[in-house]
């Protein structure tokens, strides 16, 4: 496929991990990349590189999704000439502790990450997407929005609030051909599960292993693809069967 057919992808926290894997990918399925990350500048050229090898261009857009000023000056001046066919909001992180003991700053910073961010990304590229009626946003939430955790009260509200968003967003764009859909990982190898106790997690996983981020990946992959034009308003969980209390 030459570049000038070639779709766009906006993939946010795509610097390393899972939004690494899925840019990655991606681009090996016929897309163009632009990879959204907020300041490890040596990783994000490390995945453009394999963005390139496997023959899609890589627009490298660093800027914090929970700052709504720098997402319109990052994104405005690219989306006069191009509109992203998929958009995949994958920024996030943790700060987990007991909500007795949590500060306003970390509740907010997990907020407006990931529910801020969904919202000042989505919310600049999805007027353009309606007026070319087509396009696709998933969102990456968590096993820990479906059931909720202990001591991650502010992750696990921010990422069930990003899945009741893909649930009404999608009522809202359907006539427009516009697909939103959430991928749910459980306990995938990334540095946010690098130091979670092993012992622990493994008899809550009936397949008795994490997952790889290539397995969310290419669940992501799919619904981007001409295969998924029937499926809008789902959560698919990538987590290995696991159930959390």
């Amino acid at each position: 496929m030459a570049n000038s057919e070639r779709k766009i992808a906006l993939v946010t926290g795509g610097g390393k991990g899972i939004g690494a894997a899925i840019a990655i990918t991606l681009a090996q399925s016929g897309f163009d990349i632009w990879l959204n990350y907020r300041s490890d500048h040596d990783a994000a050229n490390l995945v453009k590189n394999e963005i390139e090898q496997a023959g899609g261009q890589c627009l490298l857009l660093p800027f914090d999704v929970a700052d709504i000023a720098a997402c319109e000056n990052a994104l405005k001046p690219y989306l006069e000439n191009a509109t992203p066919f998929a958009i995949i909001n994958n920024a996030g992180f943790a700060k987990d502790t007991l909500l007795a003991l949590m500060s306003s700053q970390e509740w907010n910073d997990v907020i407006s990450v990931h529910l801020g961010g969904f919202f000042n990304v989505t919310r600049q590229v999805l007027p353009q997407m309606l007026r070319k009626r087509c396009g696709r946003v998933i969102n990456i939430v968590s096993t820990s929005g479906q059931t909720g955790v202990g001591g991650q009260t502010n992750y696990s509200a921010a990422k069930a609030g990003m899945i009741g968003a893909t649930r009404s967003l999608a009522m809202e764009v359907a006539k427009r051909k516009i697909l939103v859909n959430a991928v749910a990982p459980g306990f995938i190898e990334t540095e946010m599960t690098e130091e979670l106790p092993l012992d622990k997690i493994l008899p809550m996983v009936p397949l008795g292993r994490i997952g790889k981020a290539q397995e969310v990946a290419d669940m992501v992959d799919f619904l981007c693809s001409d295969k998924a034009e029937y499926i809008t308003g789902q959560v698919f969980s990538v987590n290995g069967g696991a159930c959390m209390p």
